[in-house]
């Protein structure tokens, strides 16, 4: 369904991630909103794998609005506050999903909306 870029002429990825991911003509594209690791009643957990845990299901949640799920995300926008918090967020990352990874990029931050929130997760599926 999709063509996963690794040029052997650049350096390959330093993680699990693709360089680009190609989108066949004809599919619907869903763009997500950046989620943060917060659940329905507020409780936002103190830890950074946790909160990237919520990002996720919540991104699931709304894939799963447009009858897609996890499989069908391309691309994956990440922002963690601290780089302490990078290998939390690759961790988890890393178990959601398999070879061949969507696109990826991690940035580090220096804050969001509150102060308790690590971790934002936007994406881009294709379906």
């Amino acid at each position: 369904m999709f063509k996963f870029l690794k040029p052997k002429s650049i350096k390959p990825p330093f993680a699990r991630y693709s360089h680009g991911v190609e989108v066949p003509p004809g599919k619907r594209l869903v763009l997500c909103s950046g989620q943060l690791g917060i659940r329905p009643d507020d409780f936002v957990p103190e830890d950074a794998g946790a909160q990237t845990e919520l990002c996720f299901a919540n991104v699931a949640a709304i894939l799963g609005e447009a009858g897609l799920g996890l499989t069908d995300i391309v691309r994956i926008n990440a922002f963690v506050s601290d780089r302490a918090y990078l290998q939390a967020y690759m961790d988890v990352r890393n178990r959601l999903f398999s070879d061949p990874a969507p696109a990826s990029t991690l940035v580090i931050v220096s804050g969001f909306a509150r102060p308790e929130f690590k971790v934002e997760v936007e994406v881009l599926a294709a379906g």
